[in-house]
């Protein structure tokens, strides 16, 4: 392979990285529970949280170390969720684009 190939192969699998990374992006994943709700994408960053009245009402009234156990809960378990989403979704996006011999899959 000449040294126009391999430049031109290294700009395809730079484009190719750059479409999956904007794909990764796209991804979010829900977790609910316990009054509280929280989306993560596929970035790892948290969109938003979500604390329903009630919930919030027993937090204020002292019960903070349950509230803050919940809340460490559920945003564990968006991080979680969408790791494996984001995961499922990359080996697919791999498959496809014929690059699954490199990942393992």
């Amino acid at each position: 392979m000449g040294m126009f190939d391999q430049m031109k192969q290294a700009m395809q699998m730079r484009s190719e990285a750059k479409r999956i990374q904007a794909e990764i992006e796209k991804i979010s994943f829900t977790y609910e529970n316990g009054g509280i709700s929280v989306v993560a994408r596929g970035d790892f960053t948290i969109a938003s949280i979500k604390i329903a009245p009630e919930t919030w009402a027993e937090a204020s009234s002292g019960k903070t170390e349950r509230f803050e156990t919940m809340l460490f809960n559920v945003v564990n378990g968006a991080l979680k969720g969408v790791k494996k989403t984001t995961q499922e979704q990359m080996a697919k996006m791999m498959q496809a684009g014929g690059m699954g011999g490199l990942f393992g899959k």
